[in-house]
């Protein structure tokens, strides 16, 4: 199974995307847009972004567990991943962005 892309509102109003891989694990989520247009440019940017080197960055959380952001070429995060336990896990993830990430199909959940 491929990956998706999986648009929805929030009970805030705004606009998030989550990438899915192909087994339906949520590897990326958005921040929130206020424009629906503006979270469809979110997901193509992560669709660029994913295979440029340098793109990913990995950051470990306070209580020891690790997660990556993916930022575009301004410095400007447009997803962050879950948390993971291991740093291996965290760069499994990163390959797992990589790879769904520029086919993926676009759904509202």
């Amino acid at each position: 199974m491929a990956g998706k892309f999986e648009t929805y509102t929030g009970s805030n109003g705004q606009h998030y995307f989550r990438l899915k891989a192909g087994n339906g694990e949520v590897i990326l989520t958005s921040q929130g847009y206020k424009a629906k247009n503006d979270c469809a440019s979110g997901i193509e940017s992560v669709r660029k972004n994913s295979q440029r080197d340098g793109a990913f960055e990995t950051k470990s959380a306070s209580d020891g567990r690790h997660y990556f952001v993916l930022k575009a070429t301004n410095g400007q995060v447009v997803g962050q991943s879950q948390m993971y336990k291991t740093e291996s896990g965290c760069a499994n993830g990163i390959a797992s962005v990589t790879k769904n990430a520029p086919d993926a199909a676009v759904v509202e959940a």
